[in-house]
């Protein structure tokens, strides 16, 4: 095994924590010899059909209970079974788990498991010299091999010569360690990807009991089916254990001093925002509506809240996008916490439904799990190039508030602050997470209820104006001084009916009205109730007193702020500030910005926040942008920013 500080895309990332290197420590007598590192970057990569995501998951709840911290890459293809052998149908699971505070999957990996020749074609660029790969001999025949354009065979013209290579016939041993079960060897193969798990879990010393347990639950109605995935897992731990091959094993220790004491599980960002949802429904005392259609990769979230009508959830899959929002919004009118989940095309198909939210100033979070485009795009791939469409893809003036996580565990906490603002304001509100958020993963510290914001809300019960005769009515369109919010009625409250509807209200009464004047006035009060959304102001990291800011908001968090650890660690001063509110942007946002002499803001799409940067502030900010479907690397962004410093 390689060093941590080997090579500059290693490098990079341990610039995330303090690197202690590699210590080599005797195990048991008569044991292999175990050598201590501070971080390890892996990736399982073989067909879609080969189990990879499940390997990964696996191999990270156990890193997480053992007490690393971690970050993932799941990458799959958007063919339901994409071609098997072919570099298209190649899926991987890429973790970074280490002995202290971490913030991306890693640039490069130390180990790469390759189940197939295309595995190995499809990811050998991005492994540095001197690294780890397993390679299963037993797909490297003629015909998968021809079929990824392997000429000779990789294992033996020397074109691997720069790593350290494990040929490890993983089919053939995983069918012989399962010859007792009664299996057909198409059944027996199947479990190969347990035998590579559990040779994996003997390298770095992962606990094996959730596993096996796992494997039981999952194949409860099969028995005979968990116990041959039992035992091929149990007969890849026995095989790093006895073979020759492997003579080292490693050991990453918990990372102890990364976490503030509390309880910790690991957590999807899909999850933490279902979780999220769930939460503010129960801190405002609504029931939670989902009106969704199934779309990747936005339909996790939809999965996760059927399961959960104990807390007042209740979830509908419609026939198409446009009933979803369509139910979600009557939801909101009848007095539930209204929510609609999607990605990119979704919300287009949705925008003129947002538009009467907006209009009938109603309570309603649109979650946007962001993917590549335009149209279908890359469906299992992130991109971040919904920020201007969330900001004008309307007809008309339709100011809506946009809430964006930087973390998986951070989707808990902004879809908390969305229901916040939609509840406070009486407006839609944009969550605006991403592929790369959603399947990705990450060790969440579970809040105590106590600390967790009260969002609780009052009904209108009754008149609330009293007209020059005397007469006691209610109005639906008298605000709130403080907020703009109108009053939320439920129908059926008595003396509470009301007008509703896309066409335009007159102010207070909420009759229809054509009067010029009334529509300037609701057009600009709309817009004032979204420009007073308190915000908390942007914090800036600048330790040093840079002359260089860069500017982040969503998924690029994580790669930024190792890239700027890196540049500190290097004596380079740089500032950082990432956005979490994006409409209204804080209020200090102007006067951070005139602070620096440069702003670079790094972005996955064509500089969507950077021109409403320059457009509301008049600062010429630098961007820097990828749209390859891949969340940016640390090393890329360090060397960009130290570009932009120096230049």
């Amino acid at each position: 095994m390689t060093s941590q500080v080997s090579s500059p895309a290693e490098q990079a990332d341990g610039a995330e924590g303090a690197v202690v290197g590699e210590q080599r420590t005797p195990r048991a007598p008569g044991g292999k010899e175990v050598r201590r590192l501070d971080r390890v970057i892996i990736r399982f990569a073989g067909d879609s059909g080969d189990g990879m995501q499940l390997t990964g998951d696996r191999f990270t709840s156990e890193t997480a209970s053992f007490g690393n911290d971690l970050s993932t890459l799941p990458n799959f293809p958007a063919e339901i079974r994409a071609p098997a052998g072919t570099l298209p149908g190649v899926s991987s699971f890429q973790l970074h788990f280490a002995d202290h505070d971490i913030l991306t999957p890693g640039d490069a990996p130390n180990v790469l498991v390759a189940m197939n020749p295309a595995a190995l074609k499809a990811n050998i660029a991005d492994v540095p010299r001197g690294a780890e790969i397993i390679i299963n001999t037993d797909e490297f025949t003629k015909r998968p091999m021809a079929k990824v354009g392997y000429e000779t065979s990789p294992l033996e013209d020397g074109s691997l010569g720069a790593y350290n290579i494990h040929p490890v016939p993983l089919t053939t041993l995983t069918v012989e360690a399962l010859k007792d079960f009664g299996l057909s060897r198409k059944e027996a193969e199947r479990s190969k990807n347990m035998f590579a798990l559990g040779l994996l879990s003997w390298m770095y010393h992962r606990p094996t009991e959730g596993t096996e347990n796992f494997l039981r639950q999952k194949f409860a109605k099969k028995p005979d089916i968990a116990e041959a995935n039992v035992a091929a897992f149990r007969a890849g731990w026995n095989f790093g254990e006895t073979t020759e091959d492997f003579a080292v094993s490693y050991e990453v220790a918990p990372a102890t001093r990364a976490f503030p004491t509390g309880t910790y599980r690991n957590i999807s960002g899909n999850l933490a925002l279902s979780y999220g949802l769930i939460t503010a429904s129960r801190q405002a005392d609504l029931p939670l509506y989902l009106g969704s259609y199934p779309i990747t990769p936005a339909s996790d979230i939809l999965h996760e809240l059927s399961k959960h009508k104990n807390f007042g959830v209740r979830t509908f899959q419609a026939e198409d996008e446009i009933a979803g929002i369509g139910a979600a919004l009557g939801a909101a009118f009848g007095g539930a916490l209204g929510v609609t989940t999607t990605s990119g095309p979704g919300v287009a198909l949705k925008s003129e439904t947002i538009g009467l939210a907006v209009s009938l100033e109603l309570p309603l979070l649109i979650v946007d799990i962001q993917r590549g485009g335009p149209s279908t795009g890359l469906p299992t791939k992130t991109e971040q190039a919904d920020l201007l469409q969330a900001m004008y893809g309307r007809n008309g003036e339709a100011p809506v508030p946009i809430v964006a996580p930087r973390t998986p565990a951070d989707c808990f906490d902004a879809a908390i602050d969305a229901a916040r603002i939609a509840l406070t304001y009486r407006t839609p509100v944009f969550l605006l997470s991403d592929g790369y958020l959603a399947n990705g993963s990450e060790p969440w510290r579970i809040p105590d209820v106590a600390d967790l914001p009260d969002l609780k809300v009052q009904f209108a019960s009754g008149p609330n104006q009293r007209l020059a005769d005397g007469t006691e009515v209610f109005w639906p369109f008298k605000r709130d001084p403080q907020t703009l919010a109108r009053p939320w009625a439920v129908p059926g409250t008595p003396g509470l009916e009301h007008r509703i509807g896309g066409i335009e209200k007159q102010d207070g009464t909420g009759n229809i009205s054509y009067d010029p004047a009334n529509h300037d006035f609701m057009v600009r009060t709309r817009q004032a109730k979204i420009d007073g959304i308190r915000v908390p102001d942007l914090d800036v990291d600048d330790p040093d007193g840079a002359r260089t800011l860069v500017l982040g908001w969503g998924s690029t968090y994580g790669p930024i702020t190792a890239a700027v650890r890196r540049l500190r660690a290097a004596a380079t001063p740089v500032a950082q500030a990432h956005l979490r509110h994006l409409n209204p942007f804080p209020r200090n946002l102007g006067e951070v910005l005139k602070r620096y002499d440069k702003v670079v803001v790094p972005e996955m799409n064509l500089g969507q926040l950077a021109t409403l940067i320059r457009a509301k502030y008049l600062v010429d900010a630098q961007s820097y942008t990828q749209v390859n479907g891949m969340p940016f690397k640390a090393e890329q962004l360090a060397k960009v920013l130290e570009e932009a410093i120096n230049d």
